[in-house]
This record gives C-alpha cells, sequence and structure tokens, in this order.
C-alpha cells in the first residue's frame, strides 16, 4: 500500500481513500473508495495499476474477493483516520433498498446510546451483498457500548435491520491503517 501511495495515488483521479487492516486469523481487508463507479473503473484500466496489482496479488496466500459497490451510504460522521478500531460487518441483504432506507435515516438515536461510535460506511453491491466500516475511538470502548443497553426502540430497530440480513460476518480490525486522498 505505501508503494501504490508513493507511485499511482497522485494519478487515481477520484480517489477519496481507504480503511485498511488484517484480521486476527491474518484476513487483510481493505476497503477503498472512490467519488464514483467511473472514476474506480477509470483507475482499474490503469496500466500502471494493472502492474502494481500483479506484484501485490503475490502478497496474499489464496484467492482475493472484490465487492464493487455503487450504492454507498455514510453513517453519521462517515470513518475516521483518528480511529484506533474498526469493525467490519459483511454479509447480505434480503432487502437491499429496506436497508439502504434504514441506513440512510438520522442517527441520532444511535449517536446518543453509542457515543463511541465515530461513524462509518455501508457498501452494497449489485447482488445484495454488503460491506459496513463503523470507527470506534478505541476498541475498549467498543466493547464497552456493546455491553451498554440501548433503548427499546432502538432494540426494535436493530432487530428489524437484523431481520434485512444473513450470512453475517464480523471481522475486526484491531490496528487498523487508513489513506485520505489530499485536497486537490
Amino acid at each position: 500500500m505505501d508503494d501504490w501511495r508513493s507511485r499511482l495515488e497522485s494519478g487515481a483521479a477520484g480517489f477519496l481513500g481507504g480503511t485498511y487492516g488484517i484480521t486476527d486469523d491474518g484476513e487483510f481487508i481493505g476497503v477503498v473508495r472512490f467519488d464514483s463507479k467511473e472514476s474506480a473503473e477509470r483507475n482499474s484500466q490503469r496500466p500502471e495499476q494493472g502492474e502494481w496489482w500483479a506484484e501485490t496479488q503475490k502478497c496474499f496466500d489464496g484467492a482475493v474477493t472484490f465487492h464493487d459497490c455503487n450504492d454507498v451510504v455514510m453513517m453519521l460522521d462517515g470513518g475516521s483516520d483518528d480511529a484506533q478500531f474498526v469493525q467490519v460487518i459483511q454479509g447480505q441483504l434480503t432487502d437491499p433498498g429496506k436497508f439502504h432506507d434504514f441506513m440512510s435515516q438520522p442517527m441520532d438515536m444511535l449517536h446518543t446510546a453509542r457515543p463511541e461510535i465515530i461513524g462509518g460506511t455501508v457498501a452494497i453491491d449489485d447482488k445484495g451483498f454488503f460491506t459496513q466500516t463503523v470507527a470506534f475511538r478505541t476498541e475498549a470502548e467498543a466493547r464497552e457500548g456493546e455491553r451498554r443497553e440501548v433503548p427499546s426502540e432502538m432494540q426494535e430497530q436493530m432487530a428489524q435491520l437484523g431481520e434485512l440480513m444473513t450470512d453475517v460476518s464480523y471481522h475486526d480490525l484491531h490496528h487498523p491503517w487508513f489513506e485520505t486522498a489530499p485536497a486537490r
């Protein structure tokens, strides 16, 4: 990633940033953001990007999975380079439209009940697979917040949200790193 940043980032039109980390079981996760699907596709087509990826993929022990998502929702204040802990949640949606509508609502109650959540993003692909990043100030605060009882109305909303998701997996990034594109 350092090589990409130093050699390729300046030519990646529309690159906004990325959240990266390695889980306890050695899985690398990178959530990369562009300003549009078209910008991401143009970046993928650059010869230097292809050359970089040909070398980079040798660092992985197995197949690499990509999820191109054109439907992205910001949660609270979005991601934050100040986060010391990020949880990545992935799964399949039974009704992407309902999920999107739910995630687009004001999150005042969540912010009040879980102030340790800085924000996050939710990206949904064309087949309803989602990747959500949730940025926390610290892991200790995140774990404390998980144990805290939330208002009954919020519990109901979370239960309804849970009914829209299947095959959910959680990936903890204890030492995340971030890349935010410089202002152009």
